[in-house]
């Protein structure tokens, strides 16, 4: 006797009309994500932008931002992923009730209302810390390089700029005068009624790279100017570029470095050392809760030390939770006498490396650095005293498994926006998709 099938027939019709809700099971993430955004979630900054009534109507802005939000929960960024997901998965399906908005509206979306969806980020904090997922007993701080919307390579030191300017600028003058050469000698051959003035397509690119080049230069000085104001120096001032004592300076105070670099392509990026090398990048930031690794604080700046984000984390962990933490662990990067003087005057036990961590040490030795200071002799001794039982073991239990899920398990390695407000954006996004999946797992 032949063994009996269920029947397979792709043709056959349903009786009753479907519903969203049964697309995936009951308790599935994506009903998680779009109900909490539906009911608990603030979105008038997004409803609020909308005040055009004529023309087609928009998609609801609540189902667009949990869409956003359900597609970083599950490690999808690009908005063209992000459309095909809304036509071929029945998760997205039942986030966005089976309407498939284009790559470009999504794109769109995400960036029109990218500063009020950063705002998102407090607002699922708080739900975490009404669910008792945030208990700030200790906090753990640490820092990323996540690679920028841009290569390296499309970078240029000012010491080449100011060599690449002139022989560009030169190049152009001698294409110039060859193309009044030959205007010349077409006017004399076809008469001067024919159009001769459009420039080759080989001088136009020439020109525009010369136009980046003098851009980029002039933004570096701009910024070298800058900072020798901050520090107190006056660059219009003879007298201000000779230092009162110790060796002249190779360059003038004001004057870029022949070494700084400027990225054509996403300008405010940072050529920064990471683990995989150096690559152009921002430096993202994190501190998270030792209870349920739940991020606290965050943001992201394209400076690649971490030394001066201390101080404005914790201003971020107070403004986002209304209090402050108890103790604060951190790597050497962070440690310096003002970032210890910052924990105490907060009254923040800190556990703050003052070198580097070796494998089989106890705790982190300074042999080798110039650490100075009251402070941080105090925090040596105090991470010596605990030994291996010291409260700065939970650094690395704490804040490396985070950017591991965000960048290993949900593979976010690079921005998609070019720019530092924006880069900043996304990174808000991650971490707002990070805490919601916190919060979705104690559901």
């Amino acid at each position: 006797m032949a063994k009996t099938f269920r029947e397979w027939n792709v043709n056959q019709s349903l009786m009753f009309p479907p519903s969203v809700s049964d697309f995936v099971p009951e308790g599935h993430l994506a009903h998680f994500v779009r109900d909490t955004v539906a009911e608990n979630l603030d979105l008038s900054a997004i409803v609020d932008a909308y005040t055009e009534e004529r023309g087609f109507p928009p998609y609801d802005p609540a189902m667009m931002t949990a869409l956003l939000l359900y597609a970083y929960c599950q490690g999808v960024y690009a908005s063209r992923r992000i459309a095909k997901a809304c036509e071929e998965r029945v998760d997205f399906m039942a986030v966005t009730a089976m309407q498939t908005p284009d790559f470009r509206t999504v794109s769109d979306f995400r960036k029109r209302h990218l500063e009020a969806l950063k705002g998102l980020f407090v607002q699922v904090l708080q739900l975490c810390r009404g669910a008792g997922l945030v208990k700030l007993g200790h906090v753990a701080l640490d820092g990323t390089k996540i690679r920028a919307n841009a290569s390296k390579h499309k970078s240029m030191s000012y010491g080449r700029m100011k060599q690449a300017e002139p022989k560009l600028a030169a190049e152009l003058a001698r294409w110039m005068q060859e193309a009044a050469a030959v205007d010349a000698r077409e006017d004399q051959a076809y008469g001067e009624a024919s159009r001769g003035d459009e420039l080759p397509e080989w001088v136009a690119d020439k020109q525009r790279r010369l136009e980046k080049i003098r851009e980029a230069k002039a933004a570096l000085e701009r910024e070298a100017e800058a900072e020798a104001r901050v520090k107190g120096h006056d660059p219009d001032d003879d007298e201000g570029n000779r230092p009162r004592r110790g060796r002249k300076p190779k360059t003038p105070v004001g004057t870029p470095k022949d070494k700084d670099q400027r990225n054509f392509t996403d300008p405010e990026s940072r050529i920064m050392k990471s683990a995989e090398g150096f690559i152009q990048g921002y430096n993202a930031q994190a501190a998270v809760d030792a209870e349920y690794q739940v991020i606290v604080a965050q943001g992201l700046t394209n400076n690649a030390a971490d030394a001066q984000q201390l101080a404005a984390m914790l201003k971020a962990i107070k403004a986002n939770t209304g209090r402050q933490a108890k103790e604060l662990s951190a790597d050497a990067g962070y440690c310096s006498e003002d970032n210890l003087k910052e924990l105490n005057r907060r009254r923040i036990r800190g556990y703050v490396a003052t070198g580097r961590h070796k494998h089989g040490q106890s705790c982190p030795t300074d042999k080798g650095k110039r650490r100075t200071g009251t402070r941080v002799r105090a925090m040596q001794a105090r991470l010596k005293q605990g030994g291996l039982r010291s409260r700065y073991r939970l650094r690395k239990q704490i804040v490396e498994p985070v950017f591991g899920q965000i960048k290993h398990a949900r593979g976010f390695r690079q921005c998609l926006l070019r720019g530092l407000d924006k880069a900043a954006g996304e990174w808000s996004l991650l971490c707002t998709a990070h805490n919601l999946l916190k919060l979705a797992a104690t559901g």
